[in-house]
């Protein structure tokens, strides 16, 4: 079986919409850099949540962006 970062490849795919979805917004709201470098927190976080079952991309990026500005508060 294709393995990529440790995810299985159905996986995969939801990994890379929500990564979109939630670095678009958080670059737009200015907390990230407007750069096309990943931002290996945000995809740390969405990983995590994959690996725990979670494939739906919507509730993937909407999770991923919560915890990253509660990080960011901290």
């Amino acid at each position: 079986m294709l393995v990529e970062r440790g995810i299985q490849v159905m996986g995969f795919e939801a990994v890379g919409d929500a990564y979109a979805i939630a670095s678009n917004y958080l670059r737009k709201s200015g907390a990230i850099a407007d750069t096309l470098a990943t931002d290996e927190r945000l995809l740390e976080i969405i990983v995590k949540m994959v690996q725990h079952g979670e494939f739906n991309r919507i509730r993937l990026a909407n999770k991923a962006i919560a915890r990253f500005e509660a990080a960011a508060l901290v």
